[in-house]
């Protein structure tokens, strides 16, 4: 029993590990700017790095998974974070940079297809649904951390620590005049010892499901050629290409348009984004009880489209409010997707996810086309490519047409003296939120 709950615990703190070196992108944005002289297109170039290897990893990690095993695949995943991340550290160049960047997604990509079965097993499957929210919490947590955790190694640069600064200890590693690199030394540290934690731990044996194995790759192309699997693929595509095309550009629309210190309050707004899109997904478990998964998905999408137009025409006061409403409201938006993806589709449910987290590549393209939109015309025009992504989500909710709908209190008071079918997935739609 202790050494169960010891795993489970391993195993969130790998969601909080993922989330500290996946969500921190946005926050260092304006500094990586500065420090190589970049265009906004070229920033762009970050977020195609990384998660571009999300592209790649996604169906390939599951093969891995299924063949080498959790201990083994979460191994490498980490000492590919620590490379990229030493990497960077002793040769902060851009082009180093961007090889980091692809390094470290291909460790999170790897890691995110390997811990919910573990989470599965470890934690037993009777409380599975718990602790995928309570990863989900971590997961959450630890994007509001990443952002002041950097502007606490920042402003605090100086301060004195057992009689010798922090500057001082990372002299020898990170250039005067680029104090963010700090922040990859640290991830580097971090990886380093998630490798010597992880060797230690003895790791139970993982039967994967139906739903979690990758298929074979017959099958995931014949899957490809499904018009269903394809337009919620899309789904996919633009909403983690929504979310990345905001969260990236909150702390440089902030100084562009408001003046704002990116190393304090751009930092904290970013990680106020992440924090109310973890606290929005308790207030979408709620509501998914009572009204149906299409409503909802078309409700929050409107909301944030109102946020973002606050946050990009309104005032400074209303931006720094306005961004982090947008998270908020973009919270629910990935678990109903992949609930109704897995709802339209009678089997192969985990071919199926294996492709719909391919989809997670959007989060390289949206950044990407943002920042050539805004080096052409302006970065409030270029941010405006995000109601794009966000209009097709709101389609969604007009179209889907799932075999299996969400169970809310009024279908189960309907149904009570009727004989149930069986569900084609487990109606616990947060199960899959890990993997973004």
């Amino acid at each position: 029993m202790k050494n169960r709950f010891i795993l489970v615990a391993l195993v969130l703190l790998v969601f909080f590990v993922i989330s500290f070196l996946t969500n921190i992108l946005g926050a260092l944005n304006p500094a990586i700017k500065e420090s190589f002289n970049l265009e906004f297109s070229s920033l762009g170039f970050m977020t195609l790095a990384f998660f571009s290897a999300y592209g790649f990893m996604s169906i390939p990690s599951g093969v891995l998974v299924e063949k080498y095993k959790e201990k083994k695949v979460m191994l490498l995943a980490f000492f590919l974070a620590f490379m990229g991340a030493i990497l960077f550290a002793i040769f902060p160049t851009f082009v180093v940079f961007l090889m980091s960047l692809f390094f470290i997604g291909t460790g999170m990509a790897m890691l995110q297809v390997a811990i919910n079965p573990l989470l599965r097993t470890a934690g037993g499957e009777e409380h599975f649904a718990f602790y995928s929210v309570l990863g989900q919490l971590f997961f959450g947590a630890a994007g509001v951390a990443g952002p002041y955790c950097y502007s606490y190694l920042v402003e605090n640069s100086n301060e004195e620590i057992g009689g010798q600064s922090i500057k001082t200890f990372l002299k020898e590693l990170v250039p005067q005049d680029m104090s963010w690199v700090s922040i990859y030394v640290l991830f580097a540290i971090i990886a380093l010892i998630m490798v010597f934690v992880i060797f230690s731990f003895k790791f139970p044996k993982v039967d994967l499901k139906e739903d979690e194995k990758a298929g074979e790759w017959g099958l995931i192309k014949s899957l490809i050629k499904n018009k269903t699997v394809i337009a919620y693929f899309v789904g996919i595509f633009c909403y983690v290409g929504f979310e990345q095309g905001v969260s990236f550009w909150i702390s440089q629309f902030l100084e562009t348009y408001h003046d704002v210190d990116p190393e304090t309050i751009g930092a904290a707004t970013v990680g106020n984004f992440w924090g109310l899109l973890t606290l929005g997904c308790f207030l979408g478990l709620v509501l998914l009880k009572f009204l149906d998964s299409k409503l909802v998905l078309k409700l929050f999408s409107l909301l944030a489209f109102v946020a973002l137009c606050l946050a990009l025409y309104g005032t400074k006061d209303m931006a720094l409010i306005a961004f982090p409403a947008v998270g908020f409201f973009a919270s629910v938006m990935w678990s109903i997707i992949v609930s109704l993806a897995l709802n339209s589709v009678k089997e192969h449910h985990g071919s199926v996810t294996g492709i719909l987290c391919t989809g997670i590549v959007g989060g390289a393209i949206a950044p990407f086309i943002v920042g050539g939109l805004s080096d052409l015309f302006s970065l409030k025009i270029g941010m405006m490519f995000n109601f794009v992504t966000l209009a097709y989500i709101f389609g969604i909710g007009l179209w889907a047409n799932p075999l299996i709908k969400n169970k809310t209190f009024k279908s189960v008071s309907d149904t009570s003296n009727v004989e149930k079918e069986p569900t084609l997935v487990n109606e616990e739609i947060l199960d899959f939120d890990s993997f973004n």
